[in-house]
């Protein structure tokens, strides 16, 4: 079954049977580590975690900003995606309880523009202020025979590797989820950093504005990715019960369904819906199934926790600076599904489905 995405270009990974390939290959590498230190998560998390001492875990995540580049190239502006490079690995780590500590990047150039390095490093600078890290290494490759731009000279990528400290007795990965328990949806700043290749498609002249916004489409999609790393660490180091943390990137919702619990997440409520989203969907044709799973639709991280701990975690949220929202519930429901009531859908084995 085919959605929007694959229709633009990109495949899902239940579409791609070399993607589960190399994963079969990758895995056995589990076992090569030394006594002591084989990752204690399994593949298709949002971070893994490597023991180092009896006691510590260090969370290790890797990411992209992917087809944002090419906003960032089309516009001349590159002060920015360095956040979103930063961004997209914190928020990763985050997710099983680790604090962020330091991050790697590697930028390949087709060619070393000192006004585009300049402007790459104020971002991750930036990104790094607004994650309490460090940014100690990396490496620039010029390759201009593999990286080609819009304009001649001009093409670039940006990978990162974070990584963050956490105790092993307190890795988080969902296992602690009851039903019953509240979902907290914290809000977006727009698409963030995934499906930038739809958008692109089909919103051609990035000049256009938008009436609600009076911004224009270059200018909402190149919005940075919020880091929400200082809100996670005031929760975990709070009296709230964390029960799981999810960074909702492409697959959207259905990020929930990660989590190691056998429970269904029942959205009830939606903040409201940038309205950049809705351009995208009538200016592309897109079903509300294809995008609930491609987009964030407003909601850019999830946090599971006991009912009574909802409101303090709402106050943690204000009080850190970010607009959240108590937008559902978990059920016992089987089959880890993730119901987006005021859209009328259910998503189950990777797609939303409309519900009769």
């Amino acid at each position: 079954m085919q959605t929007a995405y694959s229709h633009a270009g990109v495949k899902a990974a239940d579409e791609m049977p070399g993607f589960k390939a190399l994963l079969r290959h990758l895995a056995p590498s589990f076992d090569f580590a030394g006594q002591g230190h084989r990752p204690v998560i399994n593949f298709g998390y949002y971070a893994n975690v490597l023991p180092v001492t009896q006691d510590l875990g260090i969370a290790i995540s890797t990411d992209g900003v992917g087809t944002k580049i090419l906003v960032a190239e089309a516009l001349g502006k590159f002060d920015t995606i360095g956040i979103d490079c930063v961004a997209m690995n914190v928020n990763d780590v985050i997710c099983v309880g680790a604090m962020p500590i330091s991050m790697v990047d590697y930028i390949a150039v087709e060619s070393a523009d000192d006004h585009l390095l300049e402007q790459l490093g104020r971002g991750f600078a930036e990104g790094a202020r607004l994650s309490g890290i460090s940014i100690p290494g990396g490496e620039l490759a010029q390759i201009p025979g593999m990286i080609k731009g819009y304009a001649p000279g001009s093409g670039f990528d940006l990978v990162g590797t974070c990584i963050g400290t956490v105790p092993l007795n307190r890795v988080i990965t969902g296992r602690a989820i009851n039903p019953g328990d509240a979902i907290i949806g914290l809000a977006s700043s727009g698409v963030h950093s995934n499906g930038l290749t739809l958008a692109r498609k089909n919103l051609t002249d990035l000049s256009e504005r938008l009436p609600e916004t009076g911004r224009t489409v270059g200018e909402e999609l190149l919005e940075p990715t919020i880091i929400y790393v200082e809100f996670a660490n005031r929760l975990l180091s709070s009296q709230v019960a964390t029960k799981a943390l999810a960074h909702i990137t492409s697959d959207g919702f259905l990020n929930l369904t990660r989590v190691e619990s056998e429970v269904t997440f029942d959205i009830q409520r939606l903040p409201d819906i940038p309205p950049i989203f809705d351009l995208i969907q009538h200016r592309c044709g897109v079903s509300d199934e294809d995008m609930f799973l491609v987009y964030n639709m407003g909601v850019g991280f999830v946090v599971v926790v006991a009912p009574e701990d909802v409101d303090a975690t709402l106050s943690i949220a204000r009080e850190t600076g970010y607009l959240a929202h108590n937008i559902g519930v978990v059920t016992d429901e089987p089959g880890k599904k993730v119901y987006v009531r005021p859209r009328n859908l259910v998503g189950f084995d990777g797609r939303f489905h409309r519900i009769n």
